[in-house]
């Protein structure tokens, strides 16, 4: 057997430079971390809002992909039960072709002349003649009815391909917005994880300042202004809602995200509106900023990403975020963009 070799101590220069190397690292390490210090809490809550705000456009997304695979679903459905309808008529087609096609197989198909000599009967030849014919066109009749269904059922197949096809590809982008959302609000869990007892205390301060500048308040109350009709319905309802959570993809009762509550609000005024932001922007009739009335859809930003309904004296309620239930906002705590009357 070998003897193995004993890996020589280090020396005592090599054990000055092996220091020295752990002291400038540990130094560089230090120098890091002091350059990169944790974000402020100002920054922290600003972050937080800004994938909020990103997450809630992935809601409207995700909603209106969700509301186009119900649809298409619905569609592809109906289709397919047509499909089932015509094939049955085909069907029916070809059982009622079974008796002509017998019948023509047992005359042995013979010219009409040559069995008209071959039969003893003249009478019975004729008689027989005639309903040859009768057969006959009876046979061409179904052959183009079951050549028309044949070629109807054939398109409804085609369409009925295309619809579950549309569905399938709707449910993957919902899917993909779904994702997108949670990570977004997973992120945002994270960074307020981050945070000490003592700045999360402060960040809970400034956010609660933030909603006093902007006028934001949460406390239950009914509605006691001059809307009248369906518009002082559709804010009763949404007062009754002061409270609850925010939540994407929502439309209630427990929790709503901003067009579930203007869409759950006028549906229990006896009017219905659409589901997502986009598409009640595009249903409601506009109204001028200085022509606005309590009941009229309010939207922030743009088009299709916030909304909610305005409720008089320069005032909106809406629900706002993840984190946050439905409040009484100023109509300026942010970017005003259009209104419009349901």
């Amino acid at each position: 057997m070998g003897s193995h070799r004993r890996p020589k101590p280090p020396t005592r220069p090599r054990l000055a430079v092996l220091a020295a190397s752990a002291g400038a690292f540990s130094l560089l390490s230090t120098a890091q971390s002091q350059a990169e210090p944790k974000p402020s809490v100002e920054k922290v809550r600003q972050e937080v809002e800004d994938l909020y705000h990103d997450s809630e456009a992935g809601t409207e997304e995700y909603n209106s992909a969700r509301g186009k695979k119900a649809s298409l679903q619905k569609a592809a459905n109906d289709a397919q039960e047509q499909v089932a309808a015509q094939q049955a008529q085909v069907n029916e087609i070809r059982a009622a072709m079974g008796p002509v096609a017998a019948s023509q197989y047992r005359d042995g198909g013979l010219d009409p002349s040559l069995r008209l000599f071959l039969s003893a009967d003249p009478d019975d030849y004729l008689s027989q003649a005639e309903l040859l014919d009768r057969t006959s066109s009876r046979q061409t009749s179904l052959l183009r009815s079951l050549e028309q269904k044949q070629r109807e059922l054939a398109q409804t197949r085609a369409e009925a391909g295309e619809k579950l096809e549309a569905a399938r590809a709707a449910q993957e982008q919902m899917a993909e917005r779904k994702l997108e959302i949670q990570s977004k609000l997973r992120k945002a869990q994270k960074l307020l994880n981050s945070l000490t007892a003592e700045q999360r205390a402060e960040l809970r301060a400034a956010e609660a300042e933030a909603d006093r500048a902007s006028g934001s308040s949460d406390g239950a109350a009914t509605y006691n202004g001059p809307a009248s009709g369906r518009a002082r319905t559709a804010l009763e309802f949404a007062y009754a809602q002061l409270g609850k959570p925010y939540e994407w993809g929502s439309t209630g009762p427990d929790s709503y995200d901003c067009s579930g509550l203007t869409g759950a609000s006028w549906r229990a005024a006896g009017v219905s509106l659409p589901r997502t932001v986009n598409e009640q922007y595009n249903a409601g009739r506009k109204v001028a900023r200085a022509d606005l009335q309590p009941g009229d859809v309010i939207y922030w930003y743009n088009n299709s990403q916030h909304n909610g309904l305005y409720v008089g004296n320069g005032k909106a309620i809406h629900a706002p975020r993840t984190g946050k239930n439905i409040e009484i906002t100023n109509l300026d705590s942010m970017p005003f963009f259009a209104a419009t009357r349901p």
